[in-house]
């Protein structure tokens, strides 16, 4: 006499395109089927609707991957009579699902906390992107028909997490009792719902990863506009390397094409103490001659790995991810190695950004060597004349083309290097950004504020579009770089050449002003107090309309303060009437007539100072 299947049996139903779920139990029990097919738990057809609503509505509250899976088997146990609800993810590094949540009155089968893709249940669902169910006439997961019959179930099915046809994982469901067809979509929909959140939680971490890395590389490149210390620069760029690939120590050597040698400037955690070795030697010598980037999960166990570093400082090397740092001739000149991840190997992200952090790292590499060339053959006087150099090629070379205007700049330091400042920034085909900045102070220290300035205000106008906006940022991260101990004055205007009008902020400039035939100056005040002093000032925006023959005048006070022998400045009045005596030239001329005037005017004169001008006029 033929045996009678056990209760767990069940097999997907044939002849359906929706490849539907249909628990057969053996014909012998048909009648006891018929009483228990729909047990009061089980929801029918008219719940679905609202079943679907409250579990999108909880999933849409999560954005952790754990609590989105826990959401699941939980909702599973406690309101669909599941016996046992378990989460399995997928790990395609070692081609495996583990568990990562459970819940319900059994456990989950035993030895099935890391299931393999190839021969289990589990790993068919996954595969085959479709729901599995235990059956008899397959029923080789022997784990899991063990399991199954030990504890007495009659409905065992794995659901694969799909989402772009992509299988995070899988999701086991066990019953004691089958559930109606309405459970079984149930059951379907949330597997489906769970790996479209599971995707979305994914896409939200990856873009906050971007995001975290896009703002890591702005601080590099503000830690590269802010100090010419070469160590201090390349403590601050490692300092972000670390962070961002979570390493115990990093190193950068230097390449010395005379001596053939690799040497270290800076070690984080260990004492600075320069360490020469053969160029070729060790994982960072190799590197240096090579070119190849190294990523070595077991430092000791490859033969390129030099211990004697480790010998000398009685550290121990883990793992090792080494990178050339290549200059814009395509030469190698440094190696970045960083030592011991926390928690496992470095990872193919760790050297993309690396590789992306490497360029800036070549460029101050090469202006930081530079400096420190210049200044042990001359000192301070090569000092300032490469500062000065840096800082030109900051500032616009010449000033923008517009259609409708005309446009010349006149700059003036009086020092190798100071703190004043213009740049011009196209926003779009009908607008332009116009900037002058008067840096507290003179030298190198207000140089330096000011390539600060430019770096941080390039940056913001990417993202923000509102010049207020613009203005409380600026100020917001120049006060939080200096602690009001280096401010600076600022006018900011919106050239908007359709329209022929300027939208501004003055921040504690030196009023520009309007030049028009016929009528007084018209200054543009309309802002608040300068850059940098106070935390959260207040800025207000003014806006003036241009006729054709209108120059604007925008510099700073190395012009309006420049003093005869008498002790009198130049002043507004007389640079007003000067631009407007020869507001008829060009722009150009008119830059120049200026200059001319005044230096005739300060020629007796002991004021010195940086002098910047921009004349903008609406032909």
């Amino acid at each position: 006499m033929r045996e009678s299947p056990p209760p767990y049996i069940l097999v997907l139903s044939s002849g359906t395109a929706s490849d539907s779920l249909e628990a057969i139990v053996p014909k012998a029990k048909q009648t006891v089927k018929a009483a228990t097919a729909a047990p009061p738990e089980e929801f029918g057809a008219a719940n679905l609707v609202l079943e679907v609503e409250d579990l999108s509505s909880l999933l849409a509250a999560q954005s952790d991957p754990k609590a989105i899976v826990r959401t699941l088997v939980t909702r599973l146990v406690e309101r669909y009579g599941v016996a046992l609800a378990g989460v399995w993810v997928t790990d395609n590094a070692t081609s495996t699902l583990q568990l990562t949540a459970h819940t319900g009155a059994l456990k989950p089968p035993v030895g099935l906390e890391k299931a393999s893709l190839d021969d289990t249940l589990l790993g068919k669902a996954v595969r085959e992107r479709r729901p599995q169910l235990l059956s008899e006439k397959e029923s080789a997961d022997k784990k899991v028909e063990r399991w199954a019959r030990q504890n007495s179930l009659a409905f065992v099915a794995v659901f694969p997490l799909v989402c772009d046809s992509t299988a995070q994982g899988a999701v086991l469901v066990a019953r004691k009792k089958p559930p109606s067809k309405t459970l079984l979509a149930l059951f379907r929909l949330h597997a489906r719902l769970v790996a479209i959140a599971l995707r979305d939680a994914e896409l939200l971490f990856s873009t906050r990863q971007t995001l975290s890395k896009l703002n890591t590389l702005v601080e590099a490149s503000k830690a590269l506009t802010s100090t010419l210390d070469l160590l201090e620069l390349l403590g601050r760029i490692l300092d972000v390397a670390k962070t961002q690939t979570r390493a115990e120590r990093g190193t950068i050597f230097l390449v010395d094409d005379r001596t053939e040698e690799i040497w270290s400037l800076i070690a984080h955690g260990l004492e600075r103490e320069v360490i020469r070795l053969p160029l070729g030697k060790g994982i960072a010598g190799h590197v240096a001659k090579t070119g190849q980037t190294v990523n070595i999960p077991d430092a000791y166990a490859d033969p390129r790995f030099n211990p004697e570093v480790d010998k000398r400082t009685g550290f121990r090397t883990r793992n090792i991810l080494c990178l050339p740092i290549y200059n814009k001739e395509n030469k190698i000149i440094a190696t970045l190695e960083l030592l011991n991840k926390e928690g496992g190997a470095f990872s193919r992200d760790d050297n993309e950004f690396l590789l992306t952090l490497s360029g800036h790292m070549a460029l101050a590499l090469e202006n930081a060597q530079l400096h420190q060339q210049l200044l042990d053959k001359e000192r301070m006087e090569k000092e300032l004349a490469l500062a000065r150099g840096i800082q030109h090629s900051l500032l616009p070379e010449r000033a923008p083309v517009v259609e409708g205007f005309d446009i010349a700049v006149l700059n003036e330091p009086c020092y190798a290097v100071g703190g004043d400042y213009y740049d011009f920034l196209s926003l779009g085909p009908r607008t332009l950004l116009s900037v002058v900045a008067d840096v507290e102070g003179k030298g190198v220290a207000s140089a330096l504020v000011m390539s600060n300035l430019q770096a941080t205000l390039r940056a913001l106008v990417l993202h923000l579009h509102s010049l207020n906006e613009i203005v409380e940022s600026l100020n917001r991260m120049i006060w939080n770089d200096t602690r009001a101990e280096k401010y600076l004055s600022l006018f900011i205007g919106l050239l908007d050449t359709r329209n022929k009008a300027v939208h501004y902020i003055n921040c504690g400039h030196v009023p520009p002003f309007v030049v028009r035939r016929g009528h007084q100056p018209i200054s543009l005040t309309e802002g608040g107090m300068v850059i940098g002093l106070f935390e959260n000032p207040s800025y207000q925006r003014g806006q003036v309309k241009l006729l054709s023959g209108d120059v604007v005048v925008l510099c700073t006070d190395g012009i309006m303060e420049s003093m005869n022998a008498m002790n009198e400045e130049y002043g507004t009045e007389r640079l007003a009437r000067k631009v407007l005596e020869v507001s008829d030239r060009k722009a150009s001329d008119i830059v120049e007539a200026v200059r001319d005037d005044v230096e005739a005017f300060s020629r007796q004169g002991t004021h010195i100072d940086d002098k910047v001008m921009i004349a903008i006029k609406v032909v």
